[in-house]
């Protein structure tokens, strides 16, 4: 038998040819192509055993080929660590349904004009779709109404995550004509947290409770619910803000520790950055294990507190969701015309405490934005499973 070129040989192990009349075909003619030939060759001998192989279509999985829908994310902290994650999954997501890359822009600091100048860019450009975090609060403020109609009036589909518009007496009420929201229940967040800092806490007192942006739609909803659930306990519930950038939140938290540290029966946050410095600044001021404290998401520094114990718990609310599922649905809605109108969904509301933060720390994926990590992986499962709290009525 002449040589066998070994990336055809290879090939037909993957594929488990065994005696067919097509691996005979191959392995006669395999000592005479190139790689590059081989390779055709063996591409038309799939297709001929395979008539509907996805490879020789270009289609992905069972879906008709579609041309390149480029999506826009919107976002209000671009370079905010809780993010990583997201990104991740818009374009696991798009790469698994054979899209670009969707475009990341908007604000480094939670400036709605710099986001509706990038919302108006992609409709400018005729996107596919726009994926945008609604951070306005007030019931009458129309700065994110006007920017996605005239995206939807261009028949461009909007969908909203992490953040959906307006509070209106503790409850997030959609202030655009988006088709649905993808993110947390935020509120009900909050008052999980609250119930939370209420069973930990020895008896009621000071509560502090740290804010980037007060008043933002991603971040209120949060503290008011905590608050709704610590006041009526005999709690008195202080809002700190420690601004939009990671780089100022340890120095204001630190700050208002120093200063009011006496009599404090706890500390928790309401965003990524301001819950990843807490532990380090209640440990600043000889805090770390004397009053329960917690937060939001899941950042390195979040998790290495909790293991270290200067945090007692956090809430995952599963922010590669907010990046995946927005493209899985602006896909579904464009691939059908918008006969399949994609559903408000809630990413979840989880603890993670000393007793379950392990995994989170020994799997470094993209799921979770670990350090490092750079594709998705497979990544075993072990043990029982956690029920997230459930935030939708059945």
């Amino acid at each position: 038998m002449k040589k066998i070129d070994p990336k055809v040989d290879e090939a037909i192990e993957t594929l488990n040819m065994k005696d067919s009349p097509t691996r005979r075909r191959l392995l006669e003619g395999a000592g005479l192509l190139s790689v590059s030939a081989a390779a055709s060759a063996l591409l038309t001998a799939c297709g001929s055993s395979s008539p509907t192989s996805a490879a020789t279509k270009g289609t992905i999985g069972n879906f008709p080929k579609t041309p390149a829908w480029q999506f826009w994310f919107v976002n209000h902290v671009t370079t905010n660590l809780f993010f990583v994650p997201t990104q991740f999954g818009m374009k696991d997501a798009a790469a698994l349904l054979g899209l670009p890359a969707p475009k990341w822009g908007g604000s480094a600091n939670s400036a709605p004009s710099d986001m509706v100048s990038y919302l108006k860019t992609a409709i400018a450009a005729k996107a596919s779709g726009i994926a945008t975090t609604v951070i306005n609060s007030a019931p009458n403020d129309t700065t994110f109404q006007v920017p996605v109609k005239q995206a939807m009036d261009a028949g461009i589909p909007v969908v909203s995550y992490n953040a959906d518009g307006p509070i209106l007496k503790g409850v997030v009420t959609p202030g655009t004509n988006r088709l649905c929201y993808v993110g947390q229940a935020l509120y009900l967040s909050g008052q999980q947290m609250g119930e939370r800092i209420k069973s930990l806490a020895s008896k009621p007192g000071p509560v502090v409770i740290f804010i980037a942006t007060p008043g933002s739609a991603n971040l209120q909803p949060r503290y008011d619910g905590a608050a709704s659930v610590l006041t009526p306990a005999g709690f008195t519930v202080h809002l700190q803000a420690t601004g939009a950038s990671t780089s100022q939140e340890g120095t204001a938290e630190k700050g208002y520790l120093v200063g009011n540290k006496s009599g404090l029966v706890a500390a928790a946050a309401v965003d990524a950055g301001s819950t990843e410095l807490l532990g380090p600044s209640l440990a600043g001021v000889g805090l770390t294990g004397k009053i329960p404290a917690g937060g939001f998401d899941l950042t390195p520094g979040t998790l290495t507190a909790i293991q270290g114990g200067q945090l007692d718990f956090t809430i995952n609310q599963d922010p590669y969701l907010q990046g995946f599922l927005p493209v899985l649905y602006l896909y579904m809605y464009n691939l059908t015309g918008g006969l399949v109108i994609p559903p408000d969904t809630d990413t979840g509301l989880t603890f993670i405490t000393k007793s379950s933060v392990g995994p989170y720390l020994q799997s470094k994926t993209t799921y979770e934005g670990s350090t490092g990590a750079t594709k998705p992986t497979l990544v075993q499962r072990t043990g029982p499973i956690q029920n997230s709290i459930a935030t939708v009525s059945t």
